[in-house]
């Protein structure tokens, strides 16, 4: 009786911006985390949130550009970003962990599907 849902993926122009969301069921006390895939390339973390949505970790890549933020009523979690670039162009998915006192994420087997993001020049 677990879920994890991604969804506001698609195609945007470089310099636009994009908010994904994740849905998620069942995962009472975890973190969450934004990973990316991009084509040849390996599985990145991203940011990573922890239960109660007050305390986030990023990546550096996701520095500056990319805010994680969770919806503790609806137990949603987002990923806004912004200043895209075709660097960007990724399936993004959501993953339920933990995430420690000092800031280090570990992910657990729990993943959703993923959703498309490409970024257009």
């Amino acid at each position: 009786q677990v879920y994890l849902k991604e969804s506001g993926g698609g195609l945007v122009q470089a310099g636009g911006s994009l908010q994904l969301s994740c849905a998620t069921f069942g995962f009472s006390g975890y973190a969450f985390a934004w990973f990316r895939q991009a084509p040849g390339r390996e599985r990145e973390f991203l940011a990573a949130i922890n239960y109660d949505g007050d305390i986030a970790d990023y990546a550096d890549s996701a520095k500056g550009r990319f805010t994680i933020s969770k919806d503790r009523i609806n137990d949603i979690v987002y990923l806004q970003m912004n200043n895209l670039n075709p660097e960007d162009t990724a399936d993004y998915f959501c993953n339920a962990g933990n995430l420690d006192r000092s800031g280090k994420y570990d992910y657990s087997g729990w993943w959703g599907r993923g959703t498309q993001v490409t970024v257009s020049a």
